[in-house]
Parts: C-alpha cells; structure tokens; sequence
C-alpha cells in the first residue's frame, strides 16, 4: 500500500517520520514527497511537537534518492510530465531547510540523491559506520540536485565539487570529516537517541552522554589533492589537471568523470561554482531550471536505461563528447523562466 511507503508517528514530544520501502533502498515517490511536506506543517503547527526525526527501515538504506523508474516511464511520454514532481520535491527540500522546529536526520545506511534533499538540510544530520553518502546524478543524466546547488559549494574547500563532478563515496566516518553530517553515532545507538528525543523533546539533551563523535576534516582520503585539483574554472581545466598530476587516484577521477554524462558534468560544474554566491531559495528556483530541461534531453532516459533498467552500465550519451556538449549547449538550461519560475 502506498500509504505504507512513507510512516509517521508520534513518540511522546517527538515527531518521527519512517521511510518504509526498504525493498526499494527507501526511494521517494511522488506520493511520499506530497504526504511529507503535509506532515510537517501539521507537526509545524502543533505545539505538543517539539522535534521531529527522520529515519528509515532496514539497514540497507536511509534513502538511495527519487523513483528514478517512474520518472523514466513517465517522462519518455513527455518530459513536461516529470516537472511538477521536482517541484513539489524542491519545495518540500526548501521547507525542511527554514523548519521552524528542529529537524533530525538519522542517515544511516545509503544515502544519494532525494535522499540528500530530505535529511542534509535538517538542523542535525547523524551518520553511522553504514553511511554511504554519494551524488551520482551525472552518471545518469541529471545534477546533483536537492539542494546540492547551495550546499556542495560551502562544503570545505573543493570537495562538494569533487562529489558532484566524480559521484564519489564517502562512508562512515569521512561523511563527517567532508562536512556532509554533524556528528557520527554507531547505529546500534539509535534507538536510544530516538527514545530520549521522545521523552524530553530535546534533541540536545538526547545527545548528551550518547557517545557522538563529532568530525574534524584532516583524515578524509586525498583531500589536498581535491582542493587543488577540483578548483579549476572549467572541466576542460579539471580534467588537465589530473592527466597533469600523473597520480594513480588522479587518473581515476579523470576516467570517472568521463564516464559521466558530458551535457550534465558541464551543468554540474556551473551550477555549483554559481551556487556558491547564492542564496538557498535562488539555489533551488536555479535547480528547477536545470531539471526542466534534463527532462526533455535524451541523456536521463538514457541513463537510467543503462544503470537502472537495462543494467549494461554503457550509456550512450547525446552529445558523446565535452567538446559537443558546449556551454552553448547547456545555456538554456540556466535561463530564467519568468512566470513559471518555481514558487517557494
């Protein structure tokens, strides 16, 4: 049933909200995005609620991102179909940003694309030894969007430009020491935590003798070399600098970003670079934009043909090239929208 996709609760002062498709790494439907953002102006309202919570079953996955399949279905029809679900889903990321009550994220277990946008934004963000965090959009057609605009580029120095233009991992530990969460707990804790949120509605409180660890960037693998070699102006740039660099680590994140999809690595680098001077409601009005026009390219469909349905891993990207895929190219996808600009 799909009222079962995505459960809420109400735990003492806590608000808990449950992503239950496990079957599915938790991916978000249309239905759940609709029904979450309802739930949270209810809870917003009430004033019995201090809290809120979001945490997901199985211990596969927090949330793995959208139902890129239904998406696929829909939008080979007509990619115009696909708008209203990244809109609401924006919208839903934006109110989760400015929540008037505190927001705590328990991001345990996989967590990439719509999965980012529902827990990055919240006032407290929990990772645990199964975190897996990634932004893997270029590798099937789209950006790194939910957010990704306004919070890659204020990750310390280039590593939200590294994530978004390679689709990296960070797991465990090192999700803390890039930035991405606030603190790390093992999740064996979680419960617990849960519990002294519920009984005290105060997420403060819960986490006081609760054996957090809080991160400090330093031990995070290569990070002098992402700084240096992902501050570049232009992929063209990047990509000589890692041929230049002649490392091993270097040479894989040049061939990675090859195998992107190159319309959407050049949208990429854009957007976060621009990202960086702007506020995160302009972040997400810019985002639209950009999602609009990937759902009426051939490179989304192809992608997920290729990683999702398929499952070949060989997309054949449309233009096949960085030299094809001009700035020219992807201009109209930054234009401004005039009246049908996304309403926050």
């Amino acid at each position: 049933m799909a009222d079962a996709d995505i459960l809420f609760e109400r735990r003492g002062k806590l608000g808990l909200i449950t992503l239950n498709r496990p079957e599915a790494l938790n991916a978000l439907t249309h239905d759940m995005i609709l029904r979450l953002e309802r739930q949270l102006d209810d809870w917003r309202d009430d004033p019995s609620v201090t809290v809120v919570a979001i945490q997901s079953a199985g211990d596969r996955a927090f949330c793995a991102g959208g139902d890129v399949r239904a998406l696929y279905d829909a939008g080979k029809v007509d990619g115009r179909n696909n708008w209203k679900f990244y809109a609401d889903e924006y919208r839903l990321n934006a109110k989760i940003k400015n929540y008037s009550k505190p927001y705590v994220s328990l991001m345990d277990g996989i967590v990439m694309g719509g999965g980012v946008g529902v827990s990055i934004h919240g006032s407290l963000r929990i990772a645990t030894e199964r975190t897996v965090f990634a932004m893997p959009e270029t590798g099937i057609g789209l950006f790194p969007d939910v957010g990704g605009t306004y919070f890659l580029p204020r990750l310390p120095g280039r590593i939200g430009m590294w994530l978004g233009l390679t689709g990296s991992r960070l797991k465990g530990q090192d999700v803390v020491r890039a930035g991405v969460c606030d603190l790390f707990v093992e999740a064996a804790q979680l419960p617990e935590l849960i519990d002294v949120m519920a009984h005290n509605g105060d997420w403060k409180i819960a986490l006081m003798g609760a054996g957090l660890h809080r991160g400090g960037l330093g031990d995070l693998p290569e990070t002098p070399e992402i700084h240096y070699l992902f501050s570049f102006g232009s992929v063209e740039l990047t990509l000589k600098a890692l041929t230049d660099d002649g490392t091993e680590w270097a040479k894989r994140q040049h061939d990675t970003i090859l195998t992107k999809s190159p319309t959407c690595t050049r949208i990429a680098h854009r957007q976060i670079s621009t990202g960086a001077d702007l506020e995160f409601e302009d972040c997400m009005r810019l985002e639209y934009r950009l999602a609009r026009f990937c759902m009426t390219q051939p490179d989304f469909y192809e992608g997920v043909r290729a990683v999702i349905i398929d499952k070949d891993n060989a997309p054949k990207w449309c233009p096949p090239t960085l030299a094809e895929a001009t700035d020219n190219h992807v201009a109209p996808a930054f234009e401004l929208l005039g009246s049908e600009e996304l309403l926050l």
